[in-house]
């Protein structure tokens, strides 16, 4: 699993010019906004939202920036609706590719969308095409500690209800059962863990190795993909190790 989580866009995003960040800033705003109208204000009751704020965190965006985009999503998305749109197609060397998006514009999110792989020489697919070589995850990013030894922290967390876990750096990656992240996550900020991100993924079943030259043009694709206000998610197969 290491190398192939969002924790490493995450961090990829942490070194981007002032532009990319601005465009980052943008896309969390967006979802703490949609999480707010889904689930309310408080992170304490609404996984979603605390998914957000770790993520807009993760991004270095300031607290006080997190908390006035929760207040002002509180009053200001009645009139917003934002739809959980989800495209699958073949991007360069024929990996696949699954972009998910937050809109308020269909036409204007799939003609982006589908410019990006035509132009890349890939190809936007019909639903299905390649989600069934991907499985749904919950996925955690913990802090590790001084001292933490590496056994005891696996025990610990396939204690907890992890389904697989890997050092990756100065943090530990974790995989759920999407219906056990809400239990795992509790147990491990009971342990006093500092959790960094969770949520909810999509992992490849199996990861395929580009060219050079294909994986030069993947990753000028992906990041022009994740530059789109509309893109929150893009996951694909591509071994980026």
């Amino acid at each position: 699993m290491s190398g192939h989580s969002k924790w490493n866009n995450i961090k990829r995003t942490k070194g981007k010019a002032d532009a990319a960040k601005a465009a980052s800033f943008t896309k969390i705003g967006r979802e703490l906004a949609v999480a707010v109208k889904m689930g309310g204000p408080d992170p304490a009751s609404n996984s979603r939202l605390r998914d957000a704020v770790a993520k807009a965190r993760a991004a270095n965006i300031p607290n006080d920036n997190i908390s006035r985009s929760i207040k002002k999503a509180s009053g200001e998305l009645g009139a917003i609706n934002y739809e959980n749109v989800v495209y699958e197609g073949y991007g360069p060397g024929g990996s696949a590719v699954i972009v998910e998006t937050l809109t308020d514009n269909r036409n204007r999110t799939v003609s982006d969308v589908r410019h990006l792989f035509d132009k890349y020489g890939g190809g936007l697919g019909t639903t299905g095409c390649v989600a069934f070589m991907f499985d749904t995850k919950g996925v955690l990013i913990i802090e590790k500690r001084a001292g933490d030894d590496d056994d005891d922290v696996m025990m610990a967390a396939i204690e907890a209800g992890a389904e697989d876990f890997s050092p990756s750096g100065d943090v530990y990656e974790l995989l759920t059962l999407p219906g056990e992240l809400e239990k795992v996550r509790e147990a491990l900020a009971k342990d006093g863990r500092n959790i960094l991100s969770g949520g909810i993924e999509r992992i490849a079943q199996n990861f395929v190795n580009l060219s050079p030259d294909e994986f030069a043009r993947y990753e000028t694709f992906i990041e022009k993909l994740e530059e789109l206000d509309d893109v929150q998610n893009v996951y694909s197969n591509v071994d980026s190790n």
